[in-house]
């Protein structure tokens, strides 16, 4: 059913512009203060809150209040918030559902499209592809990284994030890609550093959850995956998922090129020995089937 369109009067357009220039905070606070903020009356954002589909100020603030709560929920809190439940199955496999579900969610969630769009940024950009993330993050991205540079050249695991790696925004530039892991309790020194890449030019590949890291609002591209789980700490089986589905798509598409390099890869690691199998046949790979 298509929904018809709100049309603002000015003096509720200035409350919008008010609410979306401090989001979250300006809508903290009271109905009277946002309209002194505004300039407008009090009965005036009472009008723009039923405008919007809320009985009032206060429905308003109560949803507002539960998705900063949702963004900034610590493990701590979520120890009182998700106390595991009493199933016959136990919470073992209780939580292996709720990451299912989660899995699940991200599947259908995500457009076809979205992973052709992260694999042409991952695999056009024509400088360094660097991989950058949180304290937990920071792992997946490192992952990443490393299925990423066997596919092509110029990759760059930021690792942890240290003040002198601020210095290296110097190189970057409209060629190089940043892709960043942020999910919530967004990590301030990850949202600076590629919010201060994206003013050099450098496009930005997000990987974040539903509630949408600060990144977001600049990212030339977004990949959103559901973190929930019956747990204090949020599952980070999903971002796996989606990083291993973006490869999967990369190589179905691009496999054939990336043939080269991965032989090449494979010959040095058995000229020096690295794997255990460096002595016997290889096992068959993916890029067995693909034609030279």
């Amino acid at each position: 059913m298509a929904h018809t369109p709100v049309v603002l009067t000015s003096s509720e357009a200035k409350i919008v512009q008010v609410l979306l220039a401090d989001y979250p905070m300006s809508g903290l606070g009271t109905a009277t203060r946002l309209a002194k903020l505004a300039g407008v009356s009090d009965p005036t954002v009472m009008r723009l809150m039923i405008k919007l589909g809320y009985s009032g100020f206060a429905e308003f603030q109560s949803k507002l209040l539960a998705e900063v709560e949702a963004r900034l929920h610590s493990p701590l809190l979520m120890m009182e918030a998700k106390r595991p439940a009493d199933t016959s199955e136990g919470t073992a496999l209780a939580y292996f559902h709720s990451v299912a579900d989660s899995l699940e969610r991200t599947r259908t969630q995500m457009p076809a499209q979205a992973y052709t769009q992260a694999s042409s940024l991952l695999l056009e950009a024509k400088g360094q592809v660097l991989f950058l993330g949180g304290r937990f993050s920071r792992h997946i991205a490192s992952i990443f990284a490393g299925y990423v540079v066997q596919l092509r050249p110029q990759v760059r695991d930021l690792a942890k994030l240290a003040p002198s790696d601020f210095d290296m925004l110097v190189d970057l530039g409209k060629r190089d890609l940043l892709v960043v892991f942020d999910y919530r309790r967004y990590q301030a020194d990850v949202v600076d550093f590629a919010k201060q890449a994206k003013a050099r030019g450098v496009a930005v590949l997000l990987f974040t959850d539903p509630w949408l890291s600060p990144i977001a609002e600049f990212a030339d591209h977004t990949m959103i995956a559901a973190i929930d789980a019956d747990s204090p700490y949020d599952t980070m089986a999903t971002p796996v998922a989606q990083i291993e589905t973006v490869l999967a798509h990369m190589i179905a598409q691009h496999g054939s090129s990336m043939r080269q390099r991965i032989e090449g890869i494979e010959a040095i690691r058995a000229a020096n020995a690295v794997t255990l199998d460096h002595d016997g046949p290889s096992p068959p790979t993916k890029f067995a089937r693909l034609k030279p």
